[in-house]
């Protein structure tokens, strides 16, 4: 079922992230069922995760009562679960609100929460975004630093990125998180100069695999509301075809996908976020869809009419994942479990 030229790309899996992975992920079957792996460790180590808890903390301690007045909010403000793509958080800028040695701390949570090609993806989207990029956007700390309940949120155009106190039992990245660079406000087939697009030429790859019934199955009519990534509950029917559906080869694209979307971050954060996606069943139960038309019901889920969808979402119990690469790229990212 798998080309000469697929069978290459499968063995490339980390051709994107070759720094940040040790090998491409392998897919483990046991009685006919396809588990999703432990990913392997990531340029990150558990040190990293440390600096980060450390460096929220020395920023904290730098603030002053006027700064704090602005950064500092508490733990159940509705702010800290609010999923937007362009929003500022609070009036803190990194630029103009932090002193020098302030948004060099800014910057070490920032490397300390991705992997090293990561972080270079993310300051190249705000720089294309919202030039001169992070100082730009806006940070609030939420909780006490000085205990394990607090997060650090950065959000601005096109992305919110958290830190967290600790891993939760409950939701990777301490909540929903969001990104995807706008290199120009309606992008052609090919998004030139957009660092996330890659994500969306493996999806692709996964549908170029399937046959008819199973492209039947996966291409669905309009996508939903892109914001609409809430977990569903038990039960219920998910959108596009799934990962039990696939066979051995097709699932190990699927599986590619997901190494795509996470390369960009921390281990913790990633290794909770496989947790989670394995509590839920695993990549078996891991459905991927792809959209003909956008959520306002516009015919650009293949801009260009090239048969590379723009849209897709990856969705089972524990897992939304959203693409929406139509006029310009939106994405979003929440593994957890419902309350």
């Amino acid at each position: 079922m798998c080309s000469r030229e697929q069978a290459a790309s499968l063995k490339t899996v980390d051709r994107l992230s070759r720094r940040d992975f040790v090998k491409a992920i392998g897919v483990a079957t046991a009685a006919g069922s396809v588990l999703v792996p432990t990913i392997p460790a990531v340029a990150h180590s558990a040190s990293h995760d440390r600096r980060a808890k450390i460096a929220v903390k020395q920023l904290y301690t730098t603030l002053t009562p006027e700064q704090k007045q602005v950064v500092a909010l508490s733990w159940d403000d509705p702010k800290r679960t609010r999923v937007s793509p362009n929003w500022k958080i609070t009036k803190a800028t990194v630029g103009d609100f932090f002193r020098a040695d302030q948004q060099e701390l800014i910057r070490d949570i920032l490397k300390a929460i991705t992997s090293e090609e990561g972080y270079e993806k993310f300051m190249k989207q705000m720089a294309v975004d919202w030039a001169p990029g992070l100082p730009r956007y806006t940070v609030a700390i939420f909780g006490n630093p000085g205990t394990d309940t607090f997060q650090f949120t950065l959000t601005g155009r096109h992305l919110t990125i958290r830190a967290d106190g600790r891993p939760s039992k409950k939701t990777a990245f301490g909540g929903p998180i969001v990104y995807g660079p706008a290199p120009k406000a309606t992008e052609s087939s090919k998004h030139p100069g957009n660092v996330f697009w890659y994500q969306a030429k493996r999806a692709n790859e996964v549908f170029q695999m399937l046959d008819g019934r199973q492209r039947k199955e996966a291409l669905l009519d309009r996508a939903p509301v892109e914001t609409a990534i809430s977990l569903r509950q038990s039960g219920k029917l998910f959108p596009g075809i799934a990962g039990s559906e696939l066979a051995p080869d097709q699932k190990r694209l699927l599986q590619a996908v997901l190494t795509d979307v996470l390369a960009p971050y921390g281990k913790t954060d990633v290794d909770e976020a496989m947790r989670l996606i394995q509590a839920g069943g695993g990549l078996d139960t891991v459905h991927i869809s792809f959209y003909k038309k956008t959520a306002s019901g516009y015919p650009d889920g293949d801009i260009g009419r090239d048969g590379v969808w723009d849209i897709w979402r990856l969705e089972s119990p524990t897992l939304v994942s959203h693409f929406r690469g139509a006029p310009h790229v939106h994405a979003y990212f929440h593994a957890g479990r419902r309350e």
